[in-house]
């Protein structure tokens, strides 16, 4: 049995509770992040007591909770190391920053011929977006092989580089198999082929599980998302340098991105409320406020610290397991907290379905990276993704499901 215990689970309230009678192991972080009571209590808050819309109001609450607000954009900006809260633009999501960068940034600055590059390992959201927006002006995406322990092939992704270069998107740490990529050497590649070239990183991952300094990464474009990081859904941040964002149109039209309506023609806001159309996320971001405050109150060292002791007691143990393969760097140090494998003869939805008996909450599938799998060779895996409330005990309940399925499907000993 594992002795490694969060110091920080009993701040999450569903952690106490058991799914189908087993205590709750709860190994899908990746996807979405369980909530502090901090993060649940914040939100109440702020509608029990405070709530208003914002930015308009002249009334106490309005004030009030604008003020609140606005001091979230500043504590992000600290979070990640930005310049300024001026870089800092809220958004739905990841996925949604991704789409305004590519809209509000490349539909304007990209021609016919222009290439983008993207990893093999990227998300749907970062493929998609630039696909569409080939599709609309004739651009061209190239893509990052990996090698066969899952990291990017450097040399390769060097060799893609060519005066047609316009863009690069790379994800920081890969959702499906916990690669951390080495963000800055490629951008300093990147930069000493041409400095022209701009860079858009998707921290989706990285931002809960270590330090970031977008500023020391040099990175022109960095995303995150609140529900993964301890926070709501709803929310997500596009960072941008701002000399960058001053170039960009709006990405979408509306109420308080204006400065002037006129029917004969309207001006627009300053960066970041340029791309902040329509009544935002006012509690989302309130609850994203308090995830941040939460983790940094911690530490990211500490958290990063408490994930790799579990990457490095799990990974021997599941590399025992008769039949399983795990996918993505051997080397612990080269990634974070998220495992992907199968079991031969075993599908990966029967194995989620068993260890969900189990207690165990996994995730299934192709994770939203279709490409990969097929360089991988396989349909779906199963992942497990660890957060700061992880416990020794999870694992063991892992371990001891995956034991089942293995009886179950004939395949013990």
């Amino acid at each position: 049995m594992s002795k490694i215990i969060s110091p920080w689970r009993k701040d999450f309230p569903i952690l106490s509770t058991t799914m189908h009678g087993k205590p709750l192991a709860f190994l899908d972080s990746g996807a979405s992040a369980q909530k502090p009571r901090a993060v649940i209590e914040a939100m109440g808050g702020v509608m029990e007591a405070g709530y208003a819309n914002i930015h308009r109001g002249l009334y106490a609450l309005s004030q009030n909770l604008t003020a609140s607000f606005e001091e979230v954009r500043g504590t992000v900006a600290r979070f990640i190391g930005a310049g300024s809260e001026k870089e800092i633009i809220f958004t739905r999501n990841s996925t949604e920053a991704i789409n305004l960068v590519a809209k509000s940034w490349g539909r304007p600055h990209l021609k016919a011929g222009d290439e983008i590059i993207l990893t093999a390992m990227e998300h749907h959201a970062n493929i998609v977006p630039w696909q569409l927006l080939c599709d609309q002006i004739g651009c061209v995406i190239k893509v990052v092989p990996i090698t066969a322990d899952g990291q990017l092939d450097l040399s390769a992704f060097e060799a893609l580089l060519s005066k047609k270069t316009r863009l690069i998107g790379v994800v920081h740490v890969s959702n499906a198999l916990g690669t951390h990529n080495p963000v800055e050497k490629i951008i300093q590649t990147a930069r000493a082929y041409n400095p022209a070239i701009k860079i858009l990183v998707d921290g989706s991952q990285s931002a809960v599980h270590m330090r970031i300094n977008v500023r020391a990464m040099d990175a022109d474009f960095f995303v995150f998302t609140g529900h993964k990081l301890y926070g709501p859904t709803g929310i997500g941040v596009l960072y941008g340098k701002y000399e960058i964002l001053e170039t960009m149109p709006p990405y979408q039209g509306g109420g308080d991105m204006i400065e002037r309506v006129r029917f004969s023609g309207t001006t627009y806001k300053e960066p970041p409320f340029r791309f902040e159309a329509g009544t935002p996320a006012i509690v989302e971001v309130i609850g994203l406020g308090a995830a941040i405050d939460y983790v940094s109150a911690i530490g990211m060292d500490a958290i990063a610290a408490h994930e790799k002791a579990l990457l490095e007691h799990i990974t021997p143990v599941l590399r025992s397991v008769n039949g399983l393969r795990l996918y993505g760097p051997e080397d612990t140090a080269k990634k974070a907290g998220i495992l992907s494998f199968t079991v031969e003869g075993a599908h990966a939805s029967d194995l989620g379905m068993i260890l969900d008996q189990c207690g165990v909450a996994v995730r299934t599938g192709h994770h939203c990276c279709m490409p990969l799998m097929e360089v991988l060779g396989v349909e779906a895996t199963v992942r497990a993704s660890f957060g700061l409330y992880t416990n020794g005990d999870d694992l063991d309940a892992l371990i001891a499901g995956l034991e089942k399925a293995r009886m179950l499907f004939g395949s013990g000993t």
